[in-house]
């Protein structure tokens, strides 16, 4: 595959997802979930997931919380924390490239050579911010709590699943920005390009995988409420 190809492959499945999203916009504005967060859960979750997520959302997300298969309940409640990540991932990249400054805050050139290391800590920041907010919303109402006994019990449902989210997630972007890009492009791409943003699909991919069997652990716990 030649260059040329690999963009527009990457611009392809951009331009899927976002489509993907903004009909799943469109139909949970017509008819909304019966757990409000998740209007928004699932038009983020396929930016990266793309039509498996459209056909998730038709298959067993229109009912809403019900019975279900233990797989599909917990992957929604991977898809709830991994809303939070998207959701803070995309805010970070794009206000680290459009004001660079701000990754001088986070230890760009004072304790990362690499500007990027210094943004994957606003990343973890604002997708752990998203993450807790998005959880809050799913807890408070489905427990009868608020205030700081929401935040609480939010952060002990799912700060162990964001954690591995951005593991997995950091893990795949590595493997691109530091492995294939240089190999393959000569370069490592940012915010600005689509194969950035290709490959942040796939790291989103990856935080999926890696926080599926903390969520497993933390619904059968009882840590973490079933969706």
């Amino acid at each position: 595959m030649t260059v040329s190809m690999y963009v527009w492959l990457c611009r392809i499945s951009l331009l899927s997802g976002m489509v993907c999203a903004a009909g799943l916009a469109v139909h949970v504005a017509r008819h909304p979930q019966k757990m409000a967060i998740m209007n928004a859960v699932w038009p983020l979750c396929a930016l990266f997931g793309g039509f498996v997520m459209v056909w998730m959302y038709w298959r067993y997300g229109r009912s809403g919380p019900g019975k279900a298969p233990e797989w599909v309940t917990v992957a929604k409640g991977t898809l709830h924390c991994g809303s939070g990540c998207t959701l803070g991932d995309l805010a970070a990249e794009w206000i680290v490239f459009a004001i660079p400054p701000v990754a001088v805050g986070f230890g760009w050139h004072w304790l990362f050579a690499e500007k990027l290391f210094a943004t994957w800590i606003f990343d973890s920041m604002l997708a752990f911010a998203f993450g807790i907010l998005f959880q809050y919303f799913a807890i408070a109402p489905m427990r009868g709590i608020s205030g700081k006994a929401g935040i609480k019990a939010a952060i002990k449902a799912d700060a162990a699943s964001l954690a591995a989210w951005q593991i997995g997630m950091f893990a795949v972007m590595a493997l691109f920005q530091f492995v294939l890009y240089p190999r393959f492009l000569g370069q490592r791409p940012d915010a600005a390009s689509s194969t950035f943003w290709f490959a942040m699909q796939w790291a989103m991919i990856g935080g999926f995988v890696t926080s599926f069997p903390v969520n497993r652990l933390l619904i059968a716990k009882g840590l973490k409420e079933a969706m």
